[in-house]
């Protein structure tokens, strides 16, 4: 006996749902699936500009915390390669406290001029507190580099 196409769409979509539904928790990432300790977002952190300041190179940072865990204390190790792709330089930039949503600016004086830097590597964390002083263990995993100038800039 023959069914009605509506009636055969409206069980397999509902076959669709029930296996979406059902397998919804086996995608989950192992943080989300124990309950919240991961990152919800993301620490965005891009390399805006960089300015030449007497034989000095100014670095500007625009940090935005989307983690969703307010940051007490964030600081990043930082590599600088000199223009011959040589490591030039190790560098702690501290960021400071971070709310949950926030964006700031924060501005580095290296010593050398801007044209003497290929890239900088963000090679690690330094430290990274929630506002309870809980150390945060994802501030790495979560972070999205990017820059607006020629310099590379990442982890």
């Amino acid at each position: 006996m023959a069914r009605p196409l509506s009636d055969i769409a409206g069980r397999t979509a509902s076959l669709a749902a029930t296996a979406a539904l059902c397998a919804a928790p086996l995608l989950s990432t192992p943080a989300q699936a124990e309950g919240s300790d991961g990152p919800t977002g993301s620490f965005a952190l891009e390399l805006n500009n960089l300015e030449d300041i007497d034989g000095a190179c100014r670095l500007s940072f625009v940090a935005n915390n989307r983690t969703g865990v307010a940051l007490e204390q964030t600081s990043y190790e930082v590599v600088v390669f000199d223009d011959a792709g040589a490591v030039a330089q190790r560098l702690i930039l501290e960021f400071g406290r971070l709310p949950e949503d926030k964006t700031k600016v924060v501005q580095f004086l290296l010593d050398r001029g801007c044209d003497r830097i290929s890239r900088l590597l963000l090679n690690d964390v330094e430290e990274c507190t929630a506002s309870d002083g809980a150390a945060v263990p994802y501030c790495l995993d979560a972070l999205d580099t990017s820059a607006r100038v020629d310099v590379m800039f990442g982890a």
